[in-house]
């Protein structure tokens, strides 16, 4: 058991149960040479588990590290099966919520794709205002109806007023959660009818699956339905609901700001998942954790014994240059002898070489030029997509789906 105390309820029962050492400390860097790919800097991951609020942490991480600026580049919409995802959420919050005659702050607004669709109509009244240091584009777009700030989203920043708050993959990425909730709390002061909507990766759906690859530097902050329920109101939130979206990868929470003298209650009266499983018991995950430490090793010798098994037989790839193809290629091929390289649909990253080993990332169309045969995927939610593509090229690869389908020789 570490003294490590847990960042959200601030209990000092947590426990480490994943220690990795030497991980390139970013996974979405473009970066323009093998050498520069290779020479990035690591750090330590020590995933660690609160035993009250179930919240998951890296304490080992140092935000110093990291920067995160114009050559910082996780975009997914090149993606149709993700970009058909986003405008789930974009009809969510339009039509279901009410998203309208609005005055929007997104938080990490990455190349503000999200929060333009939000705006963009101009029907529908609203404005916006992102918040991202990564950000590539004009200061003012549509007309003044939608402001960018190339910063991060602090203190200050919660003067600008706002009806909803829209945080999407931004919380993992901060050392100190309730720091980051409090200044959007601080936001809402004024105004006790906004909203806010925060996505977040679901670690529960990581260590059940025990998915290797989604444990990473930059994500520092993991999340339970419990410890996101948690984080939020001790930050001054009414939780309304926390559901699963995206198969279970993904939390969605909504939220309001709870007035001073509001009771607040549990965490479990108020939050229905989407699969109706409902809270986790916290020995389950505590358990759950353990067992994906345990087996670390062995998973990992196991999948890299299966790549080379399909290396030897064939050329194989990579599918995704983002924060999951870096991770597992840096775990299973460190020394870039099994995998020939990455393939990512999104034309920033091709030409770019992969965070920590120096692999090269290629687009879909060079791989027969590259004589590649299978190609690995490490999310199953684009297995489908990804076959159509190959299919309509008439390309021979056989695509593998390493979840579900382990990995077989060819």
């Amino acid at each position: 058991m570490t003294t490590t105390p847990c960042p959200v309820c601030d209990s000092s029962k947590t426990v480490e149960f994943l220690r990795r050492d030497s991980v390139p400390v970013h996974q979405n860097l473009l970066l323009a040479t093998a050498e520069a790919a290779r020479s990035l800097s690591s750090g330590q991951l020590a995933m660690t588990m609160c035993e009250q609020c179930s919240f998951v942490f890296n304490s080992e991480f140092d935000p110093s590290l990291l920067t995160y600026g114009t050559d910082y580049d996780n975009s997914q919409t090149f993606s149709p099966a993700f970009d058909n995802y986003v405008g789930e959420l974009v009809d969510h919050l339009v039509n279901e919520q009410g998203v309208q005659q609005s005055s929007i702050v997104e938080v990490g607004c990455g190349k503000g794709d999200f929060l333009r669709r939000l705006v963009s109509v101009e029907t529908l009244g609203n404005s916006g205002h992102g918040f991202d240091p990564a950000y590539v584009g004009p200061d003012v777009d549509l007309d003044g109806r939608l402001q960018f700030h190339r910063q991060f989203y602090d203190a200050e920043c919660s003067r600008t007023p706002a009806d909803v708050v829209i945080a999407r993959h931004v919380i993992e990425h901060v050392a100190q959660p309730r720091e980051l909730l409090s200044s959007i709390r601080a936001a809402l002061n004024s105004n006790p009818d906004a909203r806010v909507f925060l996505e977040t990766p679901c670690v529960e759906w990581i260590l059940r699956h025990r998915v290797a690859w989604d444990f990473f530097y930059e994500h520092c902050s993991l999340f339970t339905v419990e410890s996101l329920s948690t984080a939020a109101e001790e930050s001054g939130f009414d939780v309304k609901s926390v559901r699963h979206v995206f198969g279970g990868q993904y939390l969605w929470l909504e939220a309001t700001p709870a007035s001073p003298a509001q009771t607040h209650t549990s965490a479990t009266s108020r939050t229905v998942p989407s699969n109706g499983a409902g809270l986790t018991d916290s020995h389950e995950l505590l358990q759950l954790a353990h067992e994906y430490g345990i087996t670390e090793a062995h998973r990992n010798a196991a999948w890299q014994s299966r790549i080379r098994e399909n290396a030897q037989s064939s050329g194989l790839a990579l599918w995704g240059a983002g924060a999951k193809g870096v991770t597992f290629a840096n775990l299973v091929d460190p020394h870039r002898r099994l995998i020939d390289c990455l393939v990512d649909v999104n034309p920033n990253k091709q030409g770019q070489f992969l965070a920590g080993t120096g692999h090269p990332i290629v687009s879909p169309e060079s791989l027969s030029q590259r004589n590649i045969r299978t190609v690995v995927v490490l999310n199953p939610n684009y297995c489908h997509e990804i076959r159509q593509q190959l299919a309509q090229a008439n390309m021979p690869v056989t695509v593998v789906d390493l979840m579900n389908e382990g990995v077989k020789a060819a």
